[in-house]
């Protein structure tokens, strides 16, 4: 499998589509975090939207090769629900972590005088104060726990996988047409941001956050980083994994077996599933 030029392109893309979702999205969260005044501290939704947007960028660029999973979650949904190669499911995940790296790599290259000024003003420490960390993985936000942040993943990312389900289903005569699905699903990540981005930082997706971490890890933010405080570095990493599969799951028993299905879909279903001599049986017949 890994000598097969074609899997190569495909891993290749999805470090490409995680690299540039992490450049674009960690990138205004420098703009956010490290400049007093921020241009988004009173326009928190146009951070939302160029995360979001992001996203759209990301599956335009890599989509015609991959499908551009980007996300952990995605990929095990996929193997899980609508027939993803399970043998591909771990190496396109690490090169999902990668792309997360190399984006966080490329975002510090941008930025890293500013957040050097940023945490000389504010007397912070990358190791023991975690500073500026914010630009680059999630954390808890004010009143909320482990755990809840926990449970905020799981539901948020089920939201995201549901509508990535709807969206893409073959069946589903009002999703979006031709390639402005991409978009629609920019518009979900965006509007999930909109509306609980300040819990935890709405990671959902293992990639988008365990990979800027590992990068940190090894830039100076050591345990800042790796576990994080409170250990908080598994509940970006697991919460979105279970919630994908429910949300997926969700999908595709409560929603998908009620769609209509056009008469000619369902015959052409109906010859695939069955033998060919029974094939030959029903041609004649029709």
């Amino acid at each position: 499998m890994f000598t097969n030029r074609q899997f190569l392109g495909e891993l290749i893309s999805e470090c490409l589509a995680v690299m540039i979702i992490v450049l674009i999205g960690d990138s205004v969260a420098a703009m956010y975090t490290l400049y007093d005044p921020s241009p988004y501290k009173l326009s928190y939704w146009g951070v939302c939207i160029v995360w979001g947007l992001g996203v759209t960028i990301a599956i335009y660029i890599t989509g015609s090769v991959s499908g551009t999973h980007a996300n952990p979650a995605v990929t095990l949904a996929l193997a899980l629900y609508r027939g993803f190669s399970w043998r591909k499911v771990l190496p396109y995940c690490m090169a999902q972590v990668v792309g997360g790296m190399i984006g966080a790599m490329l975002v510090y290259t941008l930025y890293q005088p500013v957040i050097d000024h940023y945490n000389l003003a504010h007397h912070l420490d990358r190791a023991t104060d975690g500073g500026a960390a914010g630009v680059f993985f999630t954390h808890p936000g004010e009143f909320v726990t482990p755990m809840h942040a926990f449970l905020d993943e799981i539901i948020l990312t089920a939201l995201l996988l549901f509508g990535i389900f709807a969206v893409t289903c073959e069946y589903n005569t009002q999703a979006p047409q031709a390639n402005s699905s991409a978009l629609i699903i920019g518009l979900l990540v965006a509007s999930i941001g909109a509306c609980a981005g300040y819990l935890e930082g709405w990671a959902i997706n293992p990639a988008r956050d365990f990979g800027p971490r590992l990068f940190c890890f090894l830039g100076g933010w050591k345990y800042s980083a790796l576990p994080g405080p409170d250990s908080f570095w598994w509940v970006p990493l697991v919460g979105p994994l279970c919630g994908g599969v429910i949300g997926a799951g969700g999908y595709q028993f409560l929603v998908r077996p009620f769609i209509p299905r056009p008469a000619t879909t369902a015959s052409v279903v109906e010859v695939a599933v069955v033998s060919a001599p029974e094939q030959e049986d029903l041609l004649r017949m029709s």
